[in-house]
């Protein structure tokens, strides 16, 4: 789906009048002042101070935030929310979004608006306060919301059935009579999301996650359990079977898979590089799907369209975020994708050719083989060693940057917190230019808030620091190497270089590409004896980064040479590499090089690679012979592979 379709899309939607029913709820947001408060008189107890507090709607409410978000003709809500301060605001709020709330009900008694206190206390969040746990609706307040619904399945496009707190329909009459509303109107767009009644609902499109497609199919699995593709495939097939009516499963990171009368279309999710927060993107694909839909744009268009939606919101950090027009747009410019989830974290579904250690990720590969004209290396951990053990150096730079004075004084719990936040932010941003991995870390340290604003260095300084670690490192390296005390081959991978004068010697045009400063990596390739055989070149970061890119050198290589996708490989073990030399159609081969052994796999790479869209990976090039015979079709590969 390209830009001028969304485009289409949004302009569609504007028409759509849609109308939600759910659990309306507030979150409220309490960061905590560390300095505390007065000590109470009457009591004689510390006071807690609050820095600052917002709130924002959520549950059934971040639905219509969402759509509110892409401008459709009409909104309106059918609910229920008590009489107190918090449904007040939630009114507000909803009407300040657009919304119609004349079917939202003002249940006096038994009933406190849905709510939910989150307080931080220097960037961890402490445990929840939940308010309506215990409500009741009466009978009339049910009488009230059917009349909203069937007005609703009357005058508006579509209707979004959204249940998501438990206990929220506490009269068995409810469920029945929405029933007989959903049958009455089954030529209308209904989309269920029920948490906890999904199966109790007929006539209706739906959107479960995989866990629940598996649930309505009679098989319980354990929350988180990272189901087989297989398995949601046969799962959503069967929903829609049985009711013949559109079904959208979603795999969180893996992205989203809609079934109807055509069969089944796969979106796989995106790779996104950010902090991620998920909370409230089954609110975002549910509402885009429904505008979708409405708009008569088909389930898989509508599909593909919310896996964009939804990775918007879930780069926005500390409140339920929505996606707009102009971020759907943006961010479907130049996607990448999730590729094989299940191949990359199963590696007992691996294959391997016969006889070598490459493993065919994708065996459509194999027919692109035998055209190679060019071919594009990463350097650090693919060709070279010397680099080795960076990310023991950046962790701690961002670390101490993140947490500031906080750094010895924080518990163990929210340092730890915050050291898988850094861990998993590296392993996503590896082989990318090191200027946007401190791109990150100011962002980072701004969300984090332990570090007050003037104090937050900009990403220059910050790569300033990190680069003086890892210079001193290199540099002792370097000293060993000039001494005489190790040689080029303790600081190139297995067999790399002899691979390197065998593409050369067969016409291979080669390019060096790296995320390190390009004189850095001019310097460390020269001293390790092979900067000749770049005859295509050798680039890395630049000062003014937004001149180089790995995706920069790859297009050039391909437009200069006006090259087919298949006359190009690209040779890493990062994903920056690997996944653009699949958007461009080169054949990706990835590298799980272990760097200290300078052969063999970490299979700590194997994962990311395969997302990336690595069509082969080997561990190092000890068996480039073999190789060399694969990619140039020297031999047959079996048929059986």
């Amino acid at each position: 789906m390209d830009t001028h379709q969304i485009s289409s899309i949004l302009e569609k939607i504007k028409t759509v009048k849609v109308a939600v029913y759910g659990d309306f709820c507030l979150d409220a947001y309490w960061i905590m002042d560390t300095r505390k408060s007065e000590v109470s008189i009457e009591t004689g107890l510390q006071a807690e101070a609050v820095e600052k507090h917002y709130y924002s709607p959520g549950g059934a409410a971040n639905v219509v935030a969402n759509l509110a978000a892409l401008t459709p003709a009409q909104l309106k809500v059918i609910g229920v929310v008590g009489d107190d301060i918090y449904g007040r605001e939630l009114t507000a709020q909803l009407q300040q979004l657009g919304a119609d709330t004349s079917a939202l009900i003002i249940q006096k008694e038994h009933f406190q608006t849905y709510s939910y206190l989150k307080r931080y206390v220097e960037g961890v969040e402490e445990p929840r306060i939940d308010f309506g746990v215990y409500n009741s609706r009466t009978e009339e307040t049910d009488y009230k919301i059917l009349a909203g619904l069937e007005e609703a399945l009357q005058t508006y496009d579509a209707l979004i059935f959204n249940q998501q707190v438990l206990g929220s329909i506490t009269n068995e009459s409810f469920i029945e009579r929405a029933n007989d509303l959903f049958n009455e109107y089954s030529n209308k767009i209904i989309l269920v999301d029920s948490r906890h009644f999904n199966e109790r609902f007929s006539n209706v499109y739906r959107k479960v996650n995989d866990a629940e497609a598996a649930h309505l199919n009679g098989v319980q699995v354990e929350p988180r359990t990272m189901l087989p593709r297989t398995d949601v495939l046969h799962y959503g097939q069967s929903l829609f079977q049985q009711s013949q009516k559109p079904v959208f499963v979603t795999c969180g990171a893996r992205g989203i898979t809609a079934f109807d009368k055509e069969g089944s279309h796969e979106f796989p999710g995106l790779q996104l590089t950010s902090q991620l927060d998920t909370v409230g993107a089954g609110d975002t694909v549910i509402s885009a799907i429904t505008l979708c839909l409405a708009a008569g744009i088909t389930p898989a268009e509508a599909a593909q369209f919310a896996n964009f939606a939804a990775a918007v919101t879930v780069q926005k950090l500390f409140i339920t975020g929505t996606a707009n027009a102009e971020e759907i747009l943006a961010i479907s410019k130049d996607p990448n994708y999730v590729y094989q989830p299940d191949l990359a974290e199963n590696p007992r579904q691996a294959v391997y050719l016969p006889g070598t250690e490459t493993e065919l990720c994708d065996p459509a590969v194999l027919d692109k083989l035998g055209h190679i004209k060019y071919a594009v290396f990463d350097h650090d951990g693919t060709i070279s060693t010397l680099r080795h053990g960076w990310e023991e150096i950046m962790e701690p730079v961002m670390m101490k940057a993140i947490l500031g004075d906080s750094y010895d004084t924080i518990d163990q719990a929210g340092f730890n917190k915050v050291k898988r936040q850094v861990q998993e932010f590296i392993h996503k941003t590896t082989g990318i230019q090191t200027i946007y991995q401190m791109e990150g870390l100011v962002n980072m340290v701004r969300e984090a808030g332990y570090v007050p604003e003037d104090k937050i260095l900009d990403k220059f300084q910050y790569k300033e620091i990190y680069n003086d670690g890892l210079m001193e490192l290199v540099n002792k390296r370097l000293a060993k190497l000039q001494a005489g005390e190790l040689d080029w081959e303790d600081y190139t991978m297995k067999g790399a270089v002899a691979f390197l004068k065998e593409l050369q010697a067969r016409g291979v045009v080669m390019y060096l590409a790296s995320g390190t400063d390009v004189d850095d990596v001019r310097n460390e390739a020269t001293v390790l004896g092979y900067a000749d055989l770049f005859e295509g070149g050798i680039y890395g970061a630049l000062r003014e980064y937004t001149k180089f890119s790995k995706k920069m050198i790859i297009e050039r290589i391909i437009r200069d040479n006006n090259l087919n996708g298949n006359e190009l490989a690209v040779f890493g073990d990062g994903p920056d590499e690997i996944r653009e030399g699949r958007r461009f159609g080169g054949i990706s081969v990835g590298i799980t090089s272990n760097e200290v052994q300078r052969h063999g796999h970490n299979l700590d790479k194997r994962p990311r690679l395969v997302k990336a869209g690595a069509q082969l990976i080997i561990p190092d090039f000890s068996q480039y012979q073999k190789l060399i015979s694969l990619l140039f079709k020297e031999a047959e590969v079996s048929e059986t592979v």
